[in-house]
């Protein structure tokens, strides 16, 4: 069977910064594989494109630009947050202000958002919302353990109840899709 929308994907890789012979940046082997549901925006789209078609069994090796990954670092996603934001009781919260702490948080929309602190100034907190991989090259080496047709579990857990991932439930197309 091979990889295409709507099979689920097992697999094994080490991931490098910057070319194949980079640091390591993540590690991921047979005792806890990555196991997704293709093509339904779980991964990376450049990440998926250079999966399709292959099989259980095969290895792949290849490397996304920053710009085909997570994209070059915004300076508009670094910001001053005011520093009443991480008060409690009237007081700086010291466990969360850290240089360095990732906080999770969310925008104006509620939209979750994780941003690293970079520095506490005097009114307010200077957070780097870009995502941590930004403006890195990365450079993908592994196997695809298995490739199978998800269980109805796998379907619910990875989609949702309502197990659509033409349509995004139902009600749209009646249950045919």
């Amino acid at each position: 069977m091979v990889i295409e929308k709507d099979k689920m994907v097992s697999l094994t890789y080490t991931l490098r910064e910057s070319d194949f012979e980079g640091d390591i940046v993540e590690e991921v082997d047979n005792t806890n594989p990555l196991r997704f549901l293709f093509g339904t925006g779980q991964m990376l789209p450049n990440f998926e494109g250079n999966l399709l078609n292959l099989k259980e069994g095969d290895s792949f090796k290849f490397g996304l630009t920053a710009e085909e990954a997570y994209g070059e670092k915004r300076e508009e996603l670094v910001v001053d947050i005011p520093k009443h934001v991480f008060e409690v009781d009237g007081k700086l919260d010291e466990n969360v202000c850290n240089v360095g702490n990732q906080v999770p948080m969310a925008d104006a929309q509620g939209r979750r958002l994780l941003g690293v602190v970079l520095n506490v100034k005097n009114e307010a907190v200077c957070m780097d919302f870009n995502h941590p991989m930004a403006g890195a090259d990365l450079f993908f080496a592994g196997k695809i353990l298995e490739v199978k047709d998800p269980s109805p579990e796998e379907l619910s857990m990875y989609l949702g109840d309502n197990g659509c991932t033409t349509c995004g439930g139902h009600e749209t197309c009646g249950g045919q899709c």
